[in-house]
């Protein structure tokens, strides 16, 4: 029997459009993040089909607000490489110390700063 050749669906099917926001007003208010700096990190990094600085019409970055970032897909782009990139962002501006990213809803990522004041309080103690 000969072997059956598959239809691939590609470009076939409904788009997907997909909308995340990255809240960074409370690093921002406080004047250590840089929210401009790091939209055109993303605008540098994000890849599309496998290669870097090729986002086209597919995907558009833009600053909403004081300190938010709105990120509008219309291919497949996950959340979890969303959380990747700011991190790495983190890393390079070296606050990763400081900050964290977190996910208060579906598509909606915050970073929020770490809570010290908890292990000032222990080492008082000791």
């Amino acid at each position: 029997m000969a072997p059956i050749a598959k239809k691939s669906a590609k470009g076939k099917g409904p788009k997907v459009t997909r909308k995340f926001v990255i809240n960074a007003s409370q690093p921002a208010s406080d004047k250590i993040f840089d929210v401009s700096a790091f939209e055109k990190f993303l605008n540098e990094k994000i890849k599309v089909e496998g290669r870097v600085g090729n986002l086209g019409e597919t995907i558009k970055i833009s600053q909403v607000g004081d300190g938010k970032i709105e990120i509008i897909a219309h291919n497949e782009l996950s959340g979890r490489y969303l959380k990747y990139l700011t991190k790495k962002f983190l890393k390079k501006m070296q606050l990763r110390d400081w900050l964290r990213v977190v996910s208060t809803s579906k598509g909606v990522y915050e970073l929020k700063f770490f809570n010290v004041v908890n292990d000032a309080e222990e080492e008082d103690e000791e």
